[in-house]
C-alpha cells in the first residue's frame, strides 16, 4: 500500500517543493523533463520501469506522476493501477502510441491528463502546474452547495451523496463543480475541456467523456442510468436540476 502523504523536501527560498515522479524508459527524455522541472522548482524522483516507478512511490510518495505508457515489464497501465489503487496521486501520462483506445483506457483508469511523444517539456510543465492547482484547491474560503442529494464542498474538495463520501481525482472533482455549480446547464465537450486545461489545447474530445464514466462510475447509485450527471446527446453533458 502506497502511502497517502507525500513526502518533503524543501526548496532554496524556503518554500517546500512539490516532487513528481517521472517514469519512462528513455533516458534522454527522463532527462530533458527532469531538468525541466527542476528549473521550475520542482524536487524529481525518476525510474525506468514500471517496478521501479511502483517501488519509488512506496519509498517516497511523489505529489505527481508523469507516466510513460510503453514501459517494459509492468507497463505504463499497470503502474496507473496500481498508483490509483493505492492513493488519488495526480497522474500525466506520456504515450508515443496512436491508438485512441490506449489514452482512453488510461484516462479510464484515473489519469487526469496526457500528452502524446514527441512533445514540448514547455508544455508539460504547464499541464503539471494546472494539475498540481486542481490538487491544492482554492486557498481562500471556498463554497459549499446542495443539489438535491449532493453536496459539494470546494474547500475541503469533497463529494457527499446523501452519507457517502465520493473520492474523486483533482480533475474528476473540478469537472464535477463546474456542472453542479450550475444544474440544468448544457456544458459542450469543447467547453469542459477548457475546465481541464484552463483553454482548449487539443481537441480530443474523449477526454472529457473518460471522465465523465469515472465520476459516474464514483458517484451514481447506477452508472448505467445516471440520474446526476446525464449526456446531451450530441452536445454534452448537464447535472441535473432537480
Amino acid at each position: 500500500m502506497i502511502p497517502s502523504q507525500p513526502s518533503r523536501t524543501t526548496s532554496q527560498d524556503g518554500q517546500v517543493a512539490k516532487t513528481v515522479l517521472v517514469v519512462d524508459d528513455e533516458p534522454k527524455i527522463v532527462e530533458v523533463v527532469g531538468d525541466y522541472l527542476r528549473g521550475a522548482g520542482f524536487s524529481v524522483t525518476t525510474a525506468a520501469d514500471g517496478e521501479g516507478a511502483v517501488a519509488s512511490a512506496r519509498a517516497r510518495p511523489p505529489d505527481l506522476v508523469v507516466l510513460d505508457l510503453g514501459l517494459p515489464g509492468l507497463d505504463g497501465l499497470d503502474v496507473a493501477r496500481e498508483l490509483r489503487h493505492a492513493s488519488p496521486v495526480p497522474i500525466i501520462m506520456l504515450t508515443a502510441r496512436g491508438e485512441e483506445t490506449d489514452r482512453v483506457l488510461g484516462l479510464e483508469l484515473g489519469a487526469d491528463d496526457y500528452l502524446v511523444k514527441p512533445f514540448s517539456p514547455r508544455e508539460l510543465l504547464a499541464r503539471v502546474r494546472a494539475v498540481l492547482r486542481r490538487t491544492e484547491g482554492p486557498h481562500e474560503e471556498g463554497e459549499r452547495f446542495v443539489v438535491g442529494d449532493v453536496a459539494v464542498d470546494t474547500s475541503r474538495r469533497e463529494v457527499v451523496v446523501g452519507d457517502r463520501v465520493v473520492a474523486l481525482t483533482a480533475t474528476e472533482f473540478d469537472l464535477l463543480v463546474e456542472l453542479a455549480r450550475q444544474p440544468g446547464r448544457v456544458f459542450t465537450r469543447a467547453q469542459l475541456l477548457g475546465v481541464i486545461h484552463g483553454v482548449v489545447v487539443e481537441s480530443y474530445e474523449r477526454t472529457v467523456d473518460a471522465h465523465v464514466k469515472n465520476i459516474r462510475r464514483k458517484l451514481e447509485p447506477d452508472a448505467h442510468r445516471p440520474r446526476y450527471l446525464l449526456t446531451v446527446h450530441g452536445v454534452g453533458y448537464r447535472f441535473a436540476d432537480g
